[in-house]
């Protein structure tokens, strides 16, 4: 495997901490001394970051209030199926 291909290959381990020291040192150096292998370093972890952010944003409190209160009002609603079946007439056999 080459350099390149190698880097690549662990690039997901490099970002989540799951190297040993000697080998996250060598792809470190690899992705320092190679632009076409840092661009996709450089958007992963970019996205990583961005997603971070997003996901330690609160939702505000009367947001969840309202999703709260129409799920609640789902719960009490017969099932679809149920509703359809009941609203269909009876057909009657004819009998000759």
């Amino acid at each position: 495997m080459s350099d390149c291909e190698d880097a690549l290959h662990e690039l997901y381990g490099f970002l989540d901490g799951e190297l040993n020291a000697d080998r996250r040192e060598r792809i470190k150096a690899h992705l320092d001394d190679c632009q076409p292998c840092a661009e996709p370093y450089d958007f992963e972890a970019e996205l990583r970051e961005v997603v971070r952010r997003k996901c330690q944003e609160q939702v505000p409190a009367h947001l969840v209030a309202k999703v709260r209160a129409a799920l609640d009002g789902e719960a009490g609603l017969p099932d679809l199926a149920n509703r359809a079946q009941a609203s269909r007439p009876q057909a009657r056999r004819h009998q000759g």
